[in-house]
């Protein structure tokens, strides 16, 4: 990872450096509270040190702009979209990269987080014992959709193409299991599926709403995968209800996003605290999402929404006030789904990802 350290951007003397965070077994939050109580009341050891080093970041001017409290709304009908308005995020965000194919490879000569400031990295992640895998640099996004927006960067001077891998989904949803907060959310939006830098990375952030994939129920495909119908966007589903079920969830998951790629399908995925698939009261683990979408290629479209991980989720950032006083759950639902597959063709690449993964 030194390598990673020697290729990170200029920065100024006194800038801070990111802080070692490693952590065993213990810092896991297993089984996260759920919304009943005040979500920032009992904050794990990493949240504190995500929070204080991302506020600390914001008051010393790394952001491209401050962020303050943001409007919010739900969005009346049975889905219960979470409409936020955050202008600055559409007009001072880094243009996106031109992104033309699914397999697009990666760029030296685009942006990519090798020039990443030194004082924007915040933490280290690693995990303590001998099995441990390499280090996750957790850095702000300039452009911040929340409070404690980051980029999770699993070896950025390898300099991947923003293509899925099992270790890099491994420790980013490791490092959902060592929040206790009930809205720290992780994802990642594939090429075709609104990545706006091609070097590998993921997300995190709070979002102190609850959101319905969270709780929604699930039909059982195979062992392992389920599938989300009565959400914003059908998905399909895999649960870890602890740390010790991620490897072979990380490698499910990577065998059906590269199944999507091989089929021309772009995916985004998002991961939250939520129920198990089966209900019944078993615990909130680790969901996580797999969207397949028709590729995405170019501006915007459709109601002023980008559609990524976020929207896909429920979650809906808007870039402009009338926008967000108008919108409907209809025209924002409209919005989405346009991008997503008919629902006899997501049936069927159901039940060809469930015979994937049971051979």
């Amino acid at each position: 990872m030194a390598a990673a350290d020697e290729e990170q951007g200029p920065g100024e003397p006194d800038e801070p450096g990111p802080e070692e965070f490693v952590y065993g077994e213990e810092d896991f939050v297993v089984q996260a509270a759920g919304w009943e109580a005040e979500p920032d009341s009992a904050l794990s050891r990493f949240d504190r040190a995500l929070l204080d080093s991302w506020t600390d970041r914001m008051e010393r001017g790394f952001f491209r702009y401050q962020l303050g409290p943001l409007p919010t709304r739900v969005l009346p009908g049975p889905m219960r979209l979470v409409a936020q308005l955050n202008v600055q995020r559409s007009t001072e965000r880094r243009p996106p990269q031109l992104v033309q194919s699914l397999r697009q490879p990666f760029d030296p000569r685009a942006f990519n987080f090798t020039r990443l400031r030194r004082g924007e990295v915040l933490l280290r992640l690693r995990g303590a014992g001998p099995a441990a895998r390499d280090p996750l640099l957790v850095a702000i996004n300039a452009s911040p959709l929340e409070r404690g927006h980051v980029l999770l960067l699993p070896e950025p001077a390898r300099r991947l193409p923003q293509a899925l891998t099992a270790p890099a989904l491994h420790g980013a949803l490791e490092a959902a299991f060592l929040s206790a907060h009930p809205g720290f959310r992780v994802g990642f939006n594939g090429l075709g599926g609104r990545a706006s830098v091609n070097h590998l990375h993921l997300h995190g952030f709070y979002l102190p709403r609850p959101l319905l994939v969270e709780t929604a129920p699930a039909e059982p495909l195979c062992r392992g995968l389920s599938l989300l119908r009565a959400v914003p966007a059908p998905a399909f589903l895999f649960y870890a209800a602890g740390p010790a079920a991620l490897p072979a969830l990380c490698r499910d998951a990577c065998r059906a996003a590269e199944h999507l790629a091989a089929a021309g399908l772009a995916c985004n995925i998002f991961a939250t605290r939520g129920e198990a698939p089966e209900g019944g009261g078993a615990g909130r683990g680790l969901r996580v999402l797999l969207w397949a979408r028709r590729p995405s290629f170019g501006g915007a479209a459709g109601a002023g929404l980008e559609v990524a991980l976020c929207e896909l989720a429920g979650y809906l950032p808007l870039p402009a006030a009338p926008l967000f006083q108008r919108i409907t759950e209809q025209e924002a639902l409209g919005a989405i789904r346009q991008h997503l597959l008919p629902e006899p063709e997501l049936l069927s690449l159901g039940r060809d990802l469930a015979r994937l993964l049971q051979g």
